[in-house]
């Protein structure tokens, strides 16, 4: 898995798995960080990471357009010395102002990142492999970010203005450190031609994703349906310690259930999706096993503290297999509606929905789910539903057209 033979797969496992232990470090002690190191209030916080997240959105997609005229390795290569640099500066940032700026340096070369690397995969793999290597980078991302978790203990427990600093000074060694396996690519036969495409003075111009209403609507659908990484990381532990009986303790242990069911199976999930009718399907089966585990996380909320530790566990279990076919079934579509001509552009616009959807998440999943119980996860039952159900049309339809009318690569 870490090791790979292919050279690019092995260059992206390398980088992805030192970034991810990055991302695992910064996401558990950023918010003490912030508020008692920095010294800044919550709201504050909240605020400046909103304004970093809306200019996140901006570079997922203006990424993708820069991927096709830069090439995505370089594109790549750059956004994540940006970012391990951004990292750095957060050590020395004492205001609000700073903090923020600081913030949407990080977090919009983070969505340069993600639209480049996903367009490097566009262009360098095809069909099959190229839906597995994304389910392989899933799972090195899913446990190194674990890792990065639980090494971030150490400076929890150490609870001081220094281990903090100290960790976020790490997080950017590491993030530098992701760009060592990317300075390789280069070296592997064909890659630099298939990268700098827009060298090509004869080669023939693709159209913009923009243009294309079957793949903007299988990218707002999907970003709905995506939605659920913040019912997760967010919705799920505040209905936990608010409107639930079980033990905090929980949200730990659902947390590690989420991370081995995904490193066990998503590679496995992602045979055939590669296939436009069966990712549609697989997106389908997913949002339905998604809805359902939002009904029986509302059901733990009516209960003693013995059966809502059984019903969130076995909400999290449905909801994790959703997010396993949900995601497979997503890199199929995105993949394969694409006009490889336009790799970049496509998969910026991807990424760009996937960051919208992060963005808009927690507030409407604390509208609904949290603030108003049963009713609230009832209607996100229905949205993931509804979502999905029209992915399964949409992509039943895009298959049966010729390989050339949805602008399928080769």
């Amino acid at each position: 898995m870490l090791l790979p033979d292919e050279p690019v797969h092995r260059s992206l496992t390398l980088t992805t798995a030192s970034a991810s232990l990055a991302t695992g470090l910064f996401y558990s002690v950023s918010a003490l960080y912030f508020t008692r190191v920095i010294g800044l209030e919550a709201t504050t916080v909240g605020l400046g990471l909103t304004v970093a997240g809306a200019v996140g959105v901006l570079a997922s997609f203006l990424g993708g357009y820069a991927a096709d005229r830069v090439g995505a390795d370089r594109l790549q290569l750059v956004a994540n010395a940006v970012q391990g640099s951004a990292m750095l500066a957060y050590v020395f940032a004492g205001s609000a102002l700073a903090f923020t700026v600081v913030a949407c340096v990080a977090v919009g070369s983070r969505s340069l990142q993600g639209s480049a690397k996903a367009a490097l995969q566009a262009r360098w793999f095809a069909g099959a492999d190229r839906v597995e290597v994304r389910a392989r980078l899933r799972v090195v991302t899913n446990v190194f970010i674990g890792l990065g978790t639980v090494l971030a203990a150490l400076a929890l427990l150490v609870d001081t203005a220094a281990a903090y600093r100290t960790t976020m000074v790490v997080v950017a060694v590491l993030l530098a450190a992701s760009t060592v396996p990317l300075l390789a690519l280069r070296t592997v036969p064909g890659f630099a031609a298939v990268m700098d495409v827009h060298l090509d003075p004869d080669r023939v111009r693709g159209r913009s994703p923009l243009r294309d209403r079957t793949y903007v609507t299988s990218v707002a659908l999907n970003s709905v349906i995506a939605m659920q990484f913040s019912m997760t990381s967010v919705g799920v532990p505040l209905w936990i310690v608010t409107r639930t009986e079980a033990p905090t303790v929980v949200i730990s242990v659902l947390l590690v259930l989420n991370t081995v069911v995904v490193a066990l199976f998503q590679v496995r999930a992602a045979r055939g999706t590669h296939d436009i009718a069966i990712a549609g399907r697989t997106v389908r089966r997913g949002s339905l096993l998604l809805a359902a585990g939002c009904l029986l996380y509302a059901a733990a909320g009516s209960v003693g503290a013995v059966a809502a530790v059984a019903l969130l566990v076995s909400a999290e279990l449905l909801g994790t297999w959703a997010e396993i076919w949900c995601e497979a079934g997503g890199w199929g579509l995105a993949f394969e509606l694409a006009d490889a001509a336009s790799a970049g552009a496509y998969q910026g616009l991807t990424q760009t929905g996937y960051a919208l959807a992060s963005m808009v998440a927690p507030a409407l999943v604390t509208a609904t789910a949290v603030d108003h119980g049963f009713p609230g996860w009832a209607f996100l039952a229905v949205l993931f539903a509804a979502a999905g159900a029209a992915v399964g049309v949409l992509a039943s339809r895009a298959a049966r057209r010729t390989p050339q009318a949805v602008g399928l690569a080769a």
